[in-house]
């Protein structure tokens, strides 16, 4: 297939366009490359995937060495007349929207960037897929949407309709929008509720991140609600695992929808939402304990209260999608943490302590 993904700098963007590639898809690829975090990791996952940093300028196509099959586009999403004219020229047979303003404690300060891009942004999306008759949209939405939600596993058939944070707002935003671009143009749509992705390449605003370089630096770490947190954490090989599964099996529409009860996560429209997770939520403390392990360093631990916009547990449902397309998360947390540190010791060339002889 030709796919569009947008967010291919990102964390999930890059492990996603390195494994349709691999398989011999044809990848565009566009990204912002804005500063919300380091841009020298973003430039980095580009240059592994085979995009000369050094070529890049904004809405010219780069062409990678890798690659044949793989152009990068520096472009933002909320620029809708080159957006458009990235459609017209390729198009595309699917689209996976990963990109988007990430962040909970970041929409508190930021707000106005979170209308932008991931609203501005996703409309601009679902404008381009509607004109240009794409067959299949994938778009990431996240856990965050459950919000206050106390029903543990989280499932896709309840109602999540009380978010915490402007970040969880704009994900729901995004479902709700989705769906009536479903209902009023035929278009197949497919949200990912992504839980607590980590992995090698990932985001340094994310806790596994925060830990490891705090710990190895010898500095504190803040744990949140004293600790008292359970996260869903999964690994982003699983995740990309998902994404592909659905990205090969179109949205239809489920005829047996009942409008007296209607199920959120399906429609008479070719609409669906499913959750991406392990299903097995950890502790925090215990994730901490694992870090711990694989660093062979203690954590300076700084007790906090649990802050605005943040939820106190998560844990996915999955068995939806492990259903309908067959999706199973394998990678343990240990094996996942043990993959992260390694990455993260090579990409920061940390070398190993001396060890003393007497």
């Amino acid at each position: 297939m030709k796919i569009l993904i947008t967010g291919t700098a990102g964390f999930i963007g890059y492990h996603l366009t390195q494994k349709l590639l691999k398989r011999g898809d044809t990848v565009v690829g566009i990204d912002s490359i804005n500063d919300y975090y380091d841009v020298n990791l973003k430039h980095a996952r580009l240059q592994d995937a085979g995009i000369k940093v050094s070529d890049i300028v904004y809405n010219k196509p780069v062409v990678s060495t890798s690659y044949p099959n793989y152009t990068f586009v520096k472009l933002d999403i909320t620029d809708k007349e080159n957006l458009e004219q990235q459609f017209r020229d390729h198009k595309f047979d699917a689209v996976c929207n990963l990109a988007a303003q990430a962040g909970v404690r970041y929409s508190l300060t930021n707000p106005e960037v979170y209308i932008d891009s991931n609203i501005k942004g996703f409309l601009n999306i679902l404008e381009c897929c509607r004109h240009f008759s794409i067959d299949h949209l994938v778009y990431a939405s996240s856990s965050s949407v459950y919000g206050l939600n106390k029903k543990m596993p989280f499932s896709e058939h309840e109602i999540a309709d009380h978010p915490v944070s402007l970040y969880a707002a704009s994900k729901k935003a995004n479902e709700m929008m989705a769906h009536t671009y479903s209902h009023l143009f035929n278009l197949r749509t497919t949200g990912l509720r992504f839980f607590t992705v980590y992995g090698p390449w990932g985001r340094p605003d994310m806790a596994l991140f925060i830990f490891t370089k705090a710990i190895l630096e010898g500095k504190p770490i803040q744990v949140f609600n004293n600790g008292n947190m359970l996260r869903d954490f999964t690994y982003v090989d699983d995740i990309v695992n998902g994404i592909i599964h659905t990205i090969d099996q179109p949205a239809e529409r489920n005829y047996l929808w009942n409008a007296q009860n209607p199920d959120p996560a399906t429609s008479s429209a070719p609409f669906r939402v499913f959750n991406i997770g392990r299903g097995a939520p950890v502790n925090l403390l215990d994730f901490v304990t694992e870090i711990e392990k694989q660093v062979n360093k203690k954590a300076i631990k700084t007790l906090m209260p649990m802050q605005d916009g943040d939820v106190a547990e998560t844990c996915a449902d999955v068995s939806n999608l492990d259903e309908m397309l067959g999706y199973k998360p394998e990678v343990s947390v240990p094996t996942g943490v043990e993959r992260f540190i390694a990455w993260y010791k090579t990409y920061y060339n940390i070398q190993p302590e001396p060890v003393l002889v007497h």
